[in-house]
C-alpha cells in the first residue's frame, strides 16, 4: 500500500455538521477502496485565488491516506461526483514525507515549549540587565 495526501474543497455555504458529515463520507469512500485515514485536518475557511464553480471561498481538508495505486482512479472519480466537493488533489507520498507529516504535529508542540523557555530566558536577562 502507499501513502497519498488528499486536499480537498468543500463548499463554502455548509455548516460545521455537513463538513463533520462530508469528513465521515470520505473516510468511508477511502475505507471502501481498501485504505486507512492515518490523518484528518480541517484547515477551515480560506478564500480561493481564483473563482471555482462560481465560489470565491471553500473549506479546506487535508486527509493523509494509505490506498492501493490501482484503487487512486476510483477514488478520484468518488471525489468528482461527490456533491459538496468543488476541488480536489491526491498526492502520491514517499515515506520520508509521511513521517514528516505525521509527525510535524509532535514537533511543533515540543518548539513551542522551547521558543517558550528560550522567552522566558530573554526576559530574565533582560530584567537582570534593567536591575544592574
Amino acid at each position: 500500500m502507499r501513502s497519498y495526501q488528499s486536499v480537498l474543497i468543500l463548499k463554502p455555504d455548509i455548516d460545521e455538521a455537513r463538513v463533520a458529515e462530508a469528513l465521515e463520507k470520505i473516510g468511508e469512500l477511502i475505507k471502501s477502496n481498501g485504505g486507512a485515514c492515518l490523518k484528518i485536518e480541517n484547515w477551515g475557511k480560506k478564500r480561493l485565488a481564483y473563482r471555482v464553480k462560481k465560489n470565491r471561498f471553500g473549506i479546506y481538508l487535508n486527509i493523509y491516506h494509505t490506498l492501493e495505486s490501482a484503487k487512486v482512479t476510483d477514488l478520484e472519480t468518488k471525489y468528482k461526483l461527490y456533491d459538496l466537493v468543488i476541488k480536489y488533489m491526491v498526492l502520491r507520498l514517499e515515506d520520508d514525507e509521511l513521517e514528516r507529516a505525521l509527525g510535524r504535529e509532535t514537533e511543533t508542540e515540543e518548539g513551542e515549549s522551547t521558543s517558550e523557555g528560550e522567552k522566558t530566558e530573554k526576559t530574565e536577562k533582560v530584567e537582570a540587565k534593567e536591575d544592574s
